[in-house]
């Protein structure tokens, strides 16, 4: 307790600074501008898919062997796992628009690094401190947006964290590829350089941004998150009943939270939260595993193997970045109309169907090649069977679709979510973040081997893995589709089965909005009458 209220006075000074310009009110562009940090893990991806068979990059670096490569591509995800477990030294005592401003800083201070890379060591030191960053924006922006949003939309602004990832990947894919046409280690250079803009847009934004009000209630500053949430549920009406709602649930989470110890990262292991606790870090596992980060990180290599090559090859790849960005909307939307539970079963099903294809058509029609275009690619579909390589290239499109549409929206939504209270929210986001970046650096590490040691087998395994997560969906994650966050915490206590969590109802009432509304009304009135009496007395 002792170290915490040491660290009050700089938080205030932290939150006084960030508090000097005037902020923004309109939730969605203050969740599209902490969502950035999704968008700089999307220019990581395509802006060294872009490079990995480009000659003039494989010349510099010493034509990087499989392994070598493999470790350059997965040192983003290695600086991310450090930075996801580190954001919550941050954002707990210094609030989430500090780690927001680190997320900037450390992503910029990377791209200057890797743009001016003059060898391996210290491009790969470069993509380290770069994802260090994104590793505190990745744990602390779906936080951020889901503290922030009303309840009614607060599905659709968690959608916007992966959509940003999206819409990252598909911006630097093109801007590499135009680069691409530049004769010379300029080509890659700039392009890697470029990826300082979001970072400076993002420091920049975060003086325009107000601070989560559940942080503020924690610090004892009710007025000013009072003031937060007027602002983005009811343009400044403090006395509205979506307001008074907002700051009875708020009061009740930090009343419970002060009559217990604090919460550290052992309590996430505790018999009441770790069924929760490892569900959400499998949520963030099986992401990986679907196999997605090796259609977006290798792209270029699989369409080697269909038999596309250089310009050929990146155009085709941009229509699936494209894909990924457009088919990430519907979700938005099916998030809550649909639930989680049976868009993720359905996703594992498709997923699963289209990477058998992927893996079949390969096995029956690529061939052994000697000189192929990279040391990974060692297979390759003859052009006598061209109509096997556009097989391959519509099932990787479906594939996408399929991802983009469940999984990889659903999976930021869903672990924002299932906590059911603020104590181990954001604790809990971060040793999930930190599983989804530990996976994310194996696969990138060793799916270049992997394509080189056992080519078109690489499918068959994440197709099991896609089989393997859509049964545990159905039987460990419950559904959080249209629940208050004091229901799904209720739900875990009860220990419900996951496929009778739909239809569950609490057993516990629960007021209903109306009647919560109307109870605030109440207790607003009495304290208003209190302290006109108060006035009064001291008056006379």
């Amino acid at each position: 307790m002792a170290y915490e209220d040491k660290l009050v006075k700089p938080a205030l000074k932290v939150k006084s600074a960030l508090d000097s310009l005037p902020n923004l009110h309109n939730v969605y562009v203050i969740c599209m501008i902490s969502c950035i940090s999704g968008m700089m893990f999307g220019f990581d991806i395509s802006s060294m898919s872009a490079f990995v068979s480009q000659h003039y990059y494989l010349k510099f670096f010493n034509q990087p062997s499989s392994d070598i490569q493999g470790f350059i591509t997965s040192c983003m995800a290695l600086g991310s796992v450090f930075g996801s477990i580190a954001c919550t030294f941050i954002s707990e005592p210094f609030g989430r628009r500090a780690s927001l401003l680190l997320c900037a800083f450390f992503w910029s201070v990377g791209a200057a690094i890797q743009s001016s890379s003059q060898n391996r060591a210290q491009l790969m030191i470069g993509r380290i401190i770069s994802g260090f960053g994104v590793g505190f924006g990745s744990s602390v922006a779906p936080v951020y947006g889901s503290e922030l949003a009303p309840r009614k939309i607060r599905g659709f602004i968690g959608c916007l964290f992966q959509f940003s990832v999206t819409l990252g990947i598909l911006i630097m894919f093109y801007i590499s590829f135009g680069l691409g046409h530049v004769h010379g280690v300029g080509s890659f250079r700039i392009a890697w350089g470029i990826q300082i803009v979001p970072g400076v847009i993002l420091f920049i934004g975060c003086f325009f941004i107000p601070e989560s009000p559940r942080w503020l209630a924690k610090q004892g500053l009710w007025d000013e998150a009072e003031i937060i949430v007027a602002n983005m549920q009811a343009k400044g009406n403090r006395e509205d009943p979506d307001v008074l709602i907002e700051i009875s649930e708020i009061k009740d989470q930090i009343l419970v939270e002060e009559n217990v110890k604090a919460f550290t990262y052992l309590d996430l292991f505790s018999k009441k939260y770790r069924y929760r606790t490892f569900t959400a870090i499998f949520a963030q596992i099986w992401q990986q595993l679907t196999g997605m980060n090796v259609m977006m990180y290798y792209i270029v290599y699989i369409f080697e193997m269909a038999g596309y090559k250089g310009n050929t090859n990146l155009v085709a790849s941009s229509i699936q970045y494209v894909l990924n960005t457009v088919t990430t909307i519907p979700a938005f939307f099916l998030l809550d109309r649909i639930g989680r539970r049976p868009l993720l079963i359905g996703g594992a099903i498709l997923m699963m169907t289209f990477q058998f294809a992927v893996a079949g058509l390969l096995a029956t029609y690529a061939v052994k090649v000697d000189n192929g275009p990279s040391s990974s690619v060692t297979i390759g579909i003859p052009d006598n069977h061209k109509s096997a390589a556009k097989g391959v290239i519509a099932c990787c499109y479906l594939f996408v679709v399929s991802f983009a549409s469940t999984w990889g929206v659903g999976i930021w939504v869903y672990c924002s979510e299932i906590w059911g209270d603020s104590a181990s929210r954001q604790r809990g986001a971060a040793v999930a973040t930190c599983a989804n970046w530990l996976l994310n650096f194996a696969i990138a590490m060793y799916s270049p081997s992997s394509f080189k040691n056992i080519d078109w087998k690489v499918y068959i395994i994440y197709a099991v893995f896609c089989l393997v997560m859509g049964i545990h969906v159905f039987f460990g994650f419950p559904e959080t589709k249209g629940k208050r966050l004091e229901e799904i915490g209720q739900m875990w206590e009860e220990g419900i089965p996951a496929w009778r969590s739909a239809s569950w109802e609490p057993t516990v009432p629960i007021l209903s909005d109306a009647d919560l509304a109307r109870k605030m009304n109440v207790e607003h009135a009495e304290g208003d009458l209190l302290h006109s009496s108060t006035d009064e007395e001291k008056h006379t």
